[in-house]
């Protein structure tokens, strides 16, 4: 970040995150409440990880997509909680320029990332259902490594490309930023320079990164939509239902609560349930997906119940030797 120049403004060095307020008994709460999500986030997505390394039954292009998808949600929680955990625990609330930049570079290229994912999971349940007979010849090894590949460089090259426009900025005068993590909107409203470019290169990206791949999974479901309506009997709706809907609704969630975030953010009277749904799309996500997949798919609990049985046979086995 370039230094404030001239006599009338003060260079900036740290920010201060507003959170949530600065209520004793509510730090301790919220402390407690987001202690308890990080860890059920991370002990879930990383269940799916492994289940999905171990079990040969899920060597599949949607399993492969999930496997990626949950390792991305542990580091996507892991770039907001812990800053937060410890604010909240110690009660500094300040963050340094460089620090929040580095916060906001990694939550960007996650959450670009995830988008990428998602539609890439929509393109592969498209194929499966409108496509069934060509599945297995489209939805290779190869393409799956390329799409999930090409998900995580496009996030890493857009925010890239944000951040280095960004580090052209001043920050100056006011360092408040009502928010519990830096995100893009917060942060360059502190700048004392001129914004315009930064926010054209942010708004040219985002279409790009974000509303290419929400219409590309729009377009997919519209096709399966189409497709499961076609079918003449209700249980093989039904059946071809099932293998969407858990992704369907991770879909909804993920892009509903972005939606509302971003129509809040234009209304300052409702800036507090603006930090309400971006807890939703940043910290409850995370952690309600693993769930959503676990409890709505048979290949997963079957899984689950392979990897408990083995636990319980070594715990037999292991007290038989001792």
């Amino acid at each position: 970040m370039e230094e404030a120049g001239g006599d009338n403004h003060t260079s900036i060095t740290e920010f201060l995150l507003l959170g949530f307020g600065s209520i004793p008994q509510l730090q301790i709460f919220l402390f407690l409440l987001f202690l308890v999500i990080y860890m059920l986030t991370m002990t879930g997505n990383i269940l799916i990880i492994v289940l999905v390394v171990a079990d040969p039954q899920l060597h599949t292009p949607m399993y492969f997509f999930l496997g990626n998808l949950s390792y991305l949600e542990t580091c996507y929680t892991s770039t907001v909680l812990p800053r937060m955990l410890a604010s909240l625990l110690t009660g500094d609330r300040t963050i340094s320029v460089r620090g929040c930049v580095t916060q906001l570079y990694f939550f960007g290229c996650l959450a670009t990332t995830e988008c990428c994912l998602l539609a890439a999971m929509s393109y592969d349940r498209y194929l499966a259902i409108c496509k069934p007979l060509l599945y297995a010849m489209l939805m290779n090894g190869r393409v799956c490594l390329l799409l999930a590949t090409g998900s995580w460089l496009g996030g890493l090259l857009v925010f890239t490309i944000i951040i280095s426009f960004m580090s052209q900025l001043t920050f100056c005068g006011h360092n408040e930023i009502d928010h519990f993590f830096c995100d893009f909107t917060p942060v360059i409203q502190l700048s004392c320079s001129d914004t315009r470019l930064v926010i054209l290169i942010g708004f040219i990206t985002s279409f790009f990164s974000a509303l290419s791949p929400f219409l590309l999974t729009l377009a997919s479901y519209i096709c399966i939509i189409d497709a499961i309506l076609r079918i003449p009997s209700g249980r093989g709706r039904q059946k071809a239902f099932a293998t969407c809907s858990s992704h369907l609704i991770v879909v909804t969630i993920f892009y509903g609560t972005i939606l509302i975030v971003y129509l809040l953010s234009k209304n300052n009277m409702l800036r507090y349930l603006n930090k309400a749904f971006s807890v939703f799309y940043t910290i409850l996500t995370p952690l309600i997906n693993p769930l959503i997949y676990s409890l709505r798919n048979r290949e997963v609990k079957e899984g689950l119940r392979k990897v408990v049985s083995k636990f319980r046979i070594l715990g037999i086995q292991t007290t038989r030797l001792i």
